[in-house]
């Protein structure tokens, strides 16, 4: 690896199989710790357009970028300086989804860049904690937010809600429809990617858990996966699918250099697991699918990447982010983390 200084960051040369990516740091705000990107690339008569970027992090921030990153613009929405927003869904230049994670959890809209914000969630009830959302890629505004246990009179169910109209209304699922919890079980807020919506299926979902236990749930039905677990540190934080490929990262994010129970993938939608051959180097926190068999995950101990759906990871960074992603087309995958750095990863 070799580290050059430019004008906008640092970047770094690394090499997988046969070929180069190159990672820039794009923009450093600190100290936001940012655990919400969403990327998204419009088209007009002409073509794709740069792509646009939404960050969220703690302290309030929330980032924009109109141009792929090469310059940011950064807000904190009046009464919510001091909140963490854990996850964003960016929609197009204009609009956006934000979720802040308790005390109280509350989800909020803008249509005019950021500008102003409108409040469409909001439950103040003690143990409420937001983990992530997830929304349709194609042009359906179908939508799901996953929380933590919350009480109900049949015992502790993780908490779900939908949208049918991209975050402006949301509708909590009734108990019937929400898994029991295990005692101490729960979700990860680490990257906003505990949660994906079933593209085949809109209305169906996947959600990952940890802790004392770590399963997934799918379709009513909840297994046990065979990742690292058993302490309030472990197990799943990130699911990712394509078709019937579906990949699950985590670890322990309180040894974030242990390899071991840190993946798992299926090539059968689910319903059965493996563990690499040569797994991810350390707690991961997000994976995504890029295209083809080529997958990527991050965690605070650096960046990986799969060439063959999961089976074998090389590391190609160990430069530390929380979350990325990926608009759907192109070569570039975005990333970020601590210390409100924000990264371009470029084929």
């Amino acid at each position: 690896m070799r580290q050059f200084c430019l004008a906008l960051g640092l970047i770094i040369l690394v090499s997988n199989f046969s070929r180069a990516q190159t990672l820039q740091i794009l923009d450093s705000h600190p100290p936001t710790s940012i655990r919400g990107l969403s990327a998204v690339i419009l088209h007009d008569k002409k073509g794709p357009l740069p792509p646009v970027i939404w960050a969220s992090g703690s302290g309030g921030a929330i980032g924009r970028s109109i141009d792929g990153g090469l310059h940011w613009n950064w807000i904190k929405i009046p009464g919510y300086e001091k909140r963490d927003f854990r996850d964003i869904h960016a929609i197009d230049t204009s609009k956006a989804v934000i979720m802040g994670v308790d005390t109280p959890a509350v989800i909020l809209r803008t249509i005019d860049g950021g500008h102003s914000w409108d409040l469409t969630f909001n439950d103040p009830s003690p143990g409420m904690f937001l983990d992530a959302m997830d929304f349709s890629a194609k042009a359906k505004p179908f939508g799901y937010v996953v929380g933590d246990p919350v009480p109900t009179p049949t015992g502790a169910r993780f908490y779900l809600a939908m949208t049918e109209d991209e975050g402006l209304h949301w509708t909590p699922l009734s108990a019937s429809f929400r898994p029991l919890a295990n005692s101490g079980e729960g979700c990860f807020a680490s990257s906003g990617t505990n949660i994906k919506l079933i593209l085949d299926s809109p209305h169906a979902y996947a959600f990952v858990s940890g802790g004392p236990i770590s399963r997934v749930f799918y379709d009513q039905d909840a297994q046990k996966l065979p990742l690292l677990q058993g302490a309030v540190s472990t197990g799943a934080n990130s699911i990712a699918t394509h078709q019937y490929n579906w990949i699950i990262v985590g670890g322990d994010f309180a040894h974030d250099t242990v390899s071991s129970g840190n993946c798992i993938y299926s090539s059968d939608a689910g319903q059965h697991w493996s563990v690499p051959h040569t797994p991810p180097h350390g707690y991961r926190s997000c994976v995504l699918h890029l295209w083809g068999q080529t997958w990527i995950c991050c965690g605070t101990s650096g960046i990986d990447v799969s060439e063959d759906n999961g089976d074998h990871w090389t590391q190609i960074s160990k430069e530390s982010f929380h979350v990325a992603t990926y608009p759907g087309t192109g070569k570039t995958v975005w990333l970020a983390g601590a210390k409100g750095r924000v990264a371009s990863l470029q084929w």
